[in-house]
């Protein structure tokens, strides 16, 4: 399987404009109703990468998931001789809670970046919204089907977050975290109904408000 799946092909050029190390940054976990949400930075020297590893890098959400973990890997052991360079950061659910998901997200991105050995000339991001990073940023609207360093990002960023919920899920099984990675789901919601909230739950989210000020839900400490 090879990159651009379904049209658009994510290239260089964006990266190539800024000029230097430039860094993609992708974030994964803004819409579920439990966990952190999770931040890569990921920055590829093309002149060293494998051309085999920028032809399977992609949208994360156009890889099955074994794709996915199989690009991540790789971006992995790349970053070992390095032709990549990855950072990962999160914001938990209780700065999610107090300070929103949007100012959460830009938490988790700055953290990202921070965890680069070598900070770049200039970032990349996912979307139309970015925090101030201190260097130029460009947001670029589904980003990660234009550059391959937001595509690297957003594989990294995914596979970080769901081997997380999966660990999660094995901890609290009655919610389904392994499959749903905290999403919404039906079968998550008849969990809460049953089981209650736990300290992973986002409590600032408008579902688990709501089972929390009804009558009928108890809260989990744990």
């Amino acid at each position: 399987m090879q990159g651009g799946v379904g049209g658009t092909v994510p290239d260089f050029h964006h990266e190539i404009a800024l000029g230097g190390r430039v860094a993609g940054i992708d974030e994964v976990g803004r819409g579920p109703w439990a966990g952190p949400v999770l931040a890569a930075a990921v920055i590829i020297d093309v002149a060293s990468v494998s051309p085999d590893l920028l032809r399977h890098i992609d949208d994360s959400k156009k890889l099955s998931a074994a794709r996915r973990e199989a690009v991540a890997a790789a971006l992995h052991e790349a970053a070992q001789t390095g032709a990549v360079e990855i950072g990962i950061g999160a914001a938990s659910v209780v700065e999610i809670d107090r300070d929103n998901i949007l100012r959460a997200t830009f938490t988790a991105m700055r953290r990202a970046l921070r965890r680069l050995a070598i900070p770049p000339v200039a970032v990349l991001v996912d979307g139309n919204k970015a925090p101030d990073f201190g260097i130029p940023c460009r947001t670029l609207v589904k980003g990660d089907q234009l550059s391959l360093s937001i595509a690297a990002a957003s594989i990294v960023a995914k596979v970080a977050r769901d081997a997380l919920m999966t660990e999660l899920g094995r901890r609290y099984p009655e919610y389904g975290f392994h499959r749903n990675a905290g999403y919404g789901t039906a079968q998550h919601a008849e969990a809460l109904s049953h089981h209650g909230v736990t300290a992973h739950h986002r409590r600032s989210f408008a579902p688990i408000n709501a089972l929390l000020t009804s009558n009928t839900l108890t809260q989990k400490g744990y």
